[in-house]
């Protein structure tokens, strides 16, 4: 339990989550976030068009180290999308 503390998600940090390849290869920033609704699934991606080769699977906890700012959307309730311009926009929460 004391492992939750690293991160502010309620979800554990080992939690499974997609993103792309251009954020984990490319260190392009995350500028979309989606919590499934069906299966509570968290997608960080760059807001780009993407393909299914280009996802990755990696844990919450990367995600968090690469952009604190993402523990800002942690209580977005399933079913709902933000987006943000840029890293120096504030995150628009729809849904």
């Amino acid at each position: 339990m004391e492992e939750n503390k690293l991160i502010p998600f309620t979800d554990a940090p080992d939690t499974a989550v997609i993103t792309c390849c251009h954020v984990t290869d490319d260190g392009a920033p995350v500028l979309y976030v989606s919590h499934d609704e069906d299966d509570g699934m968290w997608q960080f991606l760059c807001g780009g068009e993407h393909s299914e080769d280009e996802a990755r699977i990696v844990s919450l906890r990367y995600i968090y180290e690469l952009d604190h700012s993402v523990g800002l959307l942690k209580d977005m309730p399933c079913g709902s999308y933000a987006e943000r311009e840029s890293p120096a926009e504030e995150w628009i929460v729809n849904g």
